[in-house]
């Protein structure tokens, strides 16, 4: 993939990723650096370090690519910031779900499910209508059609 995924995010989830991103970097000091290779707190200390700075470039990586409070197109292809409706083979019942990462603000009304989820993956870019296969963890496969796709901000619950 030669483009960086961009990542669709509500302003709530933006402030809320800088605000933990200010905390971290707050964290990031020298204290420790100069521990004895004996004390027994030293491995712990690295370990946390470690955490905290691959945490502290996972955020930045998703400040710098975040599409924040916009609504993608209406043009029902299945994208992070929509909302999907899909149907699994041989079920007549149908799912609906916002694809993009959890955020609080979006309300316990309706499931996210990560672009990055083997779910996510198979239905981006796919029209309304469209069928995909993707893999189940236990080695399966699903198929699955996508029913209908809207923007966040069009969604309404029904």
């Amino acid at each position: 993939m030669t483009s960086t995924q961009r990542t669709w995010l509500t302003q709530n989830a933006y402030d809320r990723l800088r605000e933990e991103l200010a905390e971290l970097l707050g964290h990031r000091t020298g204290d420790g650096d100069d521990a004895m290779p004996h004390d027994p707190d030293s491995n712990e200390e690295i370990m946390d370090r470690e955490r905290r700075q691959a945490r502290i470039h996972q955020i930045e990586d998703l400040l710098k690519n975040a599409v924040v409070g916009e609504d993608p197109p209406d043009d029902g292809v299945a994208e992070p910031g929509m909302v999907l409706t899909v149907r699994y083979e041989g079920e007549e019942e149908t799912e609906t779900f916002l694809m993009g990462l959890r955020d609080e603000s979006v309300g316990g009304d309706i499931p996210v499910y990560s672009p990055n989820s083997p779910l996510g993956v198979a239905l981006t870019g796919a029209r309304e209508g469209e069928q995909r296969t993707y893999a189940l963890p236990n080695g399966r496969t699903m198929k699955v059609t996508l029913v209908k796709a809207v923007p966040f901000g069009h969604h309404t619950t029904s």
